[in-house]
């Protein structure tokens, strides 16, 4: 059973909004201590916001006031919702834990070890 499935994405015209879902339910550590990365064919996969048990967050500067990750603990899912998409927005996105109960929000790829198979947003012009 897999422990991180995302949910959520498709295509949408710039401008538009998706919001992607995980759910952790199968995830011992439930939703703290996690993170949304992206990655479009051809580059490496990077951060794109994380959110720490005590509800802290960080951002990819390129997302920055577009994107708000969070979480319902009653519902075992992590979020992010996205507005005011853009073309290079498009990627495959994931979500991933970084298998402790504790931390503060982290976008490094490295604090990051259980990982999902991904759902695709596609954007375009």
């Amino acid at each position: 059973q897999a422990q991180l499935v995302e949910s959520g994405g498709g295509s949408v015209q710039a401008g538009g909004s998706l919001r992607l879902s995980c759910a952790a339910s199968a995830y011992m550590y439930g939703t703290n201590c996690m993170g949304w990365f992206r990655q479009a064919p051809g580059k490496e996969r990077e951060a794109v916001a994380g959110i720490g048990r005590d509800y802290s967050t960080q951002y990819a500067d390129s997302v920055t006031g577009r994107f708000t990750i969070y979480r319902d603990n009653a519902k075992n899912t992590l979020y992010l919702q996205m507005n005011s998409l853009k073309p290079e927005d498009t990627a495959m996105y994931y979500c991933a834990g970084r298998g402790r109960w504790t931390c503060t929000a982290s976008v490094t790829y490295g604090d990051y070890s259980i990982w999902g198979q991904g759902t695709q947003v596609s954007v375009s012009s």
